[in-house]
């Protein structure tokens, strides 16, 4: 049974630190690529940032870039998500996702583009 926990998610104000994980199982995890995503109230899930098969590239929005970085642990089936300098913007609930590794597109962008998901986990972050 495949599953996706994210963990890690809470309460933190603006300039603080958050560290998520993505505890993986049921599947080959180092041959999936990664991503995160987020969905705010009343908007739409958007891309946060993947990470190849062997964690070598990483891939971010731009507005999260120089302040979240994504990196796994392979022999843990983990990924992470290194959130610093968080802003009241970066409020939402964050999904970690995964999708297989085609041997051609290292990492995907859009949700569809993904196989698995977990439950998401709640970051909130106050002014």
């Amino acid at each position: 049974q495949v599953q996706l926990v994210e963990s890690g998610g809470g309460l933190v104000q603006a300039g603080g630190s958050l560290r998520l994980s993505c505890a993986a199982s049921g599947f080959t995890f180092s041959r999936y690529a990664m991503g995160w995503f987020r969905q705010a109230p009343g908007k739409a899930r958007e891309f946060v940032g993947a990470i190849t098969v062997s964690g070598s590239n990483t891939y971010y929005t731009d507005s999260v870039k120089g302040r979240f970085t994504i990196s796994r642990d392979n022999s843990k089936n983990t990924m992470y998500l290194q959130m610093n300098s968080l802003r009241p913007e970066d409020t939402a609930v964050y999904y970690c996702a995964a999708r297989w590794y085609n041997g051609v597109t290292l990492v995907a962008y859009t949700a569809n583009e993904y196989e698995y998901w977990g439950q998401g986990t709640q970051v909130t972050v106050s002014s």
